[in-house]
């Protein structure tokens, strides 16, 4: 149940790494232009796919390095402060990536995070952002805002942002719009070409399953295509017909292929590689429906069992489900916000086989992967997480109730 953190390894993965290693051996460096996936050309013939999934082009979308190095590269870009318009405007529990990677752009440029760094926070006593705040805040003050770069989905609570709105209030004040799809990629539908996004940064090992480490992915719209904005240069960017004339001449590729830096690792492709093999066989559109449904279905069960009123709950541990409810603002991820510190029952639910992942000190993030969790794996959880509460709950008989409620 932790797809939002890293996904399960496609059962074509080892097929594909061991057919590059036997390439690697038996033919060397001739390896960049033979078989199914040539390295020198194993980003590219990803690109189609990938576009899918991300509602693009394929030539408004590339594969390489790491979600912030990506991040970084398009900033150079599109990140030009002025004395009047110099601010960034992101969540203020943004993934902290990124507010370490706004935060020395911003300095970079001489300017002060804690002038120009704009922290959207949700109102007293909730959880999440509301859209009419967000949009409210790029209204007042979208005059002095260079940047807006938000999650596509909220990492801590699983909002789903209305990115289409959003990109046309920012557009509508003259900001660059950009997101961080980490969590959103392969978890919901996303139409970027269509909502006119400026740009967007991911990485392939939540949702998509690429593995630790696998190579990111980027996207620049078609409307940028022919740029002259300032950016990183360097050999991948160059034209692939004339990349081995070695004649120090730059030939540069157009849109987001010019902004590739370095040829990408084979071993860190290849596992995208056997995911986009599984999402082929389906559509995000179908997946999505299913996810709803599942999530749908784990609220049910969470709230039937633990609701702070539920006539079901037996223990003195309640929770709260710090994520929209309306299925259209989130996507399969459920942030569970415990009435206790929840490492007791973060162990207790390891013991048992459950996989999912902690935010102290009292948030449980759960996220059933439609692409391979099932209705019986929620309602799995939901046993196992009764069990963990049981088992949390006898093991401390003697701590008072004062000393638990985080209420």
């Amino acid at each position: 149940m932790c797809g939002n953190s890293l996904g399960l390894q496609p059962k074509k993965t080892r097929f594909y790494v061991d057919q590059e290693l036997n390439k690697w051996g038996k033919y060397g460096v001739h390896g960049h232009f033979l078989g199914d996936i040539p390295w020198a050309f194993c980003d590219e013939v990803m690109q189609a796919d990938m576009a899918k999934i991300v509602g693009a082009k394929p030539e408004e979308v590339a594969i390489m390095n790491g979600l912030t190095v990506n991040l970084h590269l398009l900033m150079v870009s599109f990140y030009r402060p002025t004395a009047k318009r110099h601010k960034i405007l992101i969540e203020s529990k943004a993934f902290p990536a990124d507010h370490y990677a706004m935060e020395s752009q911003i300095r970079n440029h001489g300017y002060n995070p804690m002038v120009s760094l704009l922290c959207l926070s949700p109102k007293e006593g909730e959880h999440y952002l509301r859209q009419e705040d967000v949009l409210k805040r790029i209204e007042e003050d979208g005059d002095e805002i260079a940047l807006i770069l938000l999650g596509g989905l909220q990492y801590f609570s699983g909002q789903f942002f209305d990115m289409e709105a959003i990109t046309k209030a920012g557009h509508a004040k003259g900001c660059v719009v950009a997101f961080d799809l980490a969590h959103a990629v392969g978890n919901v539908e996303l139409k970027l070409n269509e909502w006119g996004v400026d740009f967007a940064v991911w990485c392939n090992y939540k949702y998509m399953n690429g593995g630790a480490g696998a190579l990111a992915g980027a996207f620049l719209h078609e409307k940028h295509k022919h740029n002259n904005y300032p950016k990183l240069l360097g050999w991948w960017g160059n034209r692939m017909s004339t990349r081995f004339h070695m004649s120090n001449e730059l030939d540069l590729s157009p849109g987001i292929a010019g902004y590739r830096i370095s040829n990408p690792s084979i071993m860190a492709a290849v596992p995208i590689r056997a995911s986009l093999d599984v999402f082929n066989k389906t559509s995000i559109a179908d997946l999505r429906a299913k996810s709803v449904l599942l999530t749908g279905y784990l609220e049910y069960l969470l709230k039937r069992e633990f609701s702070k009123d539920s006539i079901h709950r037996t223990q003195d541990v309640y929770l709260e489900i710090a994520t929209p409810s309306d299925p259209k603002q989130r996507g399969a991820q459920l942030s569970l916000m415990f009435s206790v510190p929840m490492a007791g029952i973060h162990s207790q639910m390891m013991k048992r086989g459950v996989v999912c992942d902690e935010r102290q000190p009292n948030v449980i993030r759960v996220a059933p992967a439609p692409i391979y969790n099932s209705f019986e794996d929620v309602w799995r959880f939901t046993k196992v997480l009764c069990a963990s509460v049981e088992a949390f709950h006898n093991e401390t008989p003697k701590r008072k109730r004062s000393d638990l409620d985080l209420d």
